[in-house]
């Protein structure tokens, strides 16, 4: 039962809560105000909606520490996490009550303060990830309902990511040492991730009947966390398991490079045979590549294009080779979610033709090449 009575100079409302404490809600400036709210308060009770409010007084600071100790994802994802709320969530919000937080104030959060310091992406990411732990919070009865929904909040449009021409790939790669430049072009005409790439082994790369890679469902990636040693981990979903056949054209760059690297136990190993930091990489060999050598007469090539677009450029191309959509989704590891993805099937015909039409591409448009000597200097 609630009910509404006089309270200074305004209304408050008062209702039993399930330990038979009675608690008061204040500061209604009319009779009408509270004896809604009282209704209201009655309508969950009996629909067993009803949060109670003392658990709403628990501070964003303490559900946070409790949200994260509950968190079971991948140390990446959990670094993504970590940033977001250290970065744009706590500073902003520490020390609020869960039951403090308005709607109309996250709204001026995201417009005044997120988006004045964040592209309209990563902002976006910010909010889902509040979200989600607000969301959590009414799971857990400490609120009643999420503020974060219906904040008719326009976001601009995503940039759409740029892909390279086969020519552009090769004219990439021959900028690069031949370890480099074969990573990149096994990137492109695969559409495997940097990590599944990085922390490939020749024990799962198979180039003699069906030439094919192999990413290992148990330590198919390499995984570069930000303080953290470099290890190699399961790929980003389970859908990443798979395999990846390889064009005749390919098998034999991958045969070449196993020859200049035959004490290797990683594909793309370092110069050193250890593993490869993403990061370096893009700084010594990516971005120069992209940037050109007025020099040599390089011209610059896509620059702002990251190496992840290279999965971009792949699934450009199988898509004008005409591929059909369930072997790009098994080839580049995407789950199937569509109806007709779960009833079409992947044949070896439907993948010999797709063979055939990278290899058709890199003898019309492709091949690259290096000088041998010199090879330091480039490097």
């Amino acid at each position: 039962m609630a009910w509404a009575e006089k309270h200074g100079c305004g209304w408050r409302v008062r209702y039993r809560l399930d330990d038979g404490t009675v608690y008061s809600e204040n500061g209604y400036p009319t009779k009408a105000a509270a004896e809604q709210r009282a209704l209201d308060v009655e309508s969950d009770q009996r629909r067993k909606r009803f949060a109670d409010p003392r658990l709403a007084k628990t501070t964003i600071d303490e559900w946070i520490r409790q949200w994260s100790d509950a968190q079971n994802v991948k140390l990446k994802t959990w670094e993504t996490y970590d940033s977001q709320l250290r970065n744009h969530i706590l500073p902003f919000w520490s020390g609020t009550a869960l039951g403090d937080i308005q709607r109309i104030r996250v709204k001026g959060w995201v417009n005044k303060t997120l988006r004045a310091k964040l592209a309209d992406t990563s902002a976006r990411l910010v909010v889902v990830l509040f979200s989600q732990i607000i969301g959590e919070a009414v799971d857990e009865g400490l609120i009643g309902s999420n503020p974060c929904r219906k904040l008719r909040i326009t976001y601009a449009d995503s940039q759409e990511r740029p892909h390279a021409t086969t020519d552009e790939v090769d004219a990439l790669a021959g900028r690069m040492h031949p370890d480099d430049g074969l990573l990149t072009i096994t990137a492109a005409y695969t559409g495997l991730r940097w990590g599944e790439l990085a922390g490939l082994q020749w024990t799962r790369t198979y180039l003699d009947a069906n030439p094919r890679i192999v990413v290992d469902p148990v330590f198919g990636a390499l995984h570069d966390v930000s303080g953290q040693a470099l290890f190699l981990g399961s790929p980003k979903t389970p859908a990443s398991a798979r395999e990846v056949h390889l064009p005749p054209f390919l098998v034999n760059e991958l045969l070449a490079h196993r020859e200049r690297n035959p004490e290797s136990r990683f594909v793309f190993a370092s110069a050193r045979g250890a593993f490869r930091r993403r990061g370096n990489f893009r700084a010594r060999v990516w971005l120069p590549a992209l940037a050109g050598d007025e020099a040599l007469g390089w011209a610059p090539i896509k620059e702002g294009m990251h190496f992840h677009d290279l999965r971009h450029t792949h699934e450009t191309w199988l898509i004008e080779e005409g591929v059909p959509h369930v072997l790009r989704l098994e080839r580049l590891g995407h789950k199937r979610k569509e109806v007709h993805d779960r009833y079409s099937h992947v044949t070896d015909a439907m993948i010999s033709r797709m063979l055939e039409q990278l290899q058709h591409r890199w003898e019309e448009d492709g091949g690259w090449s290096w000088t041998i000597e010199g090879l330091d200097e480039v490097r």
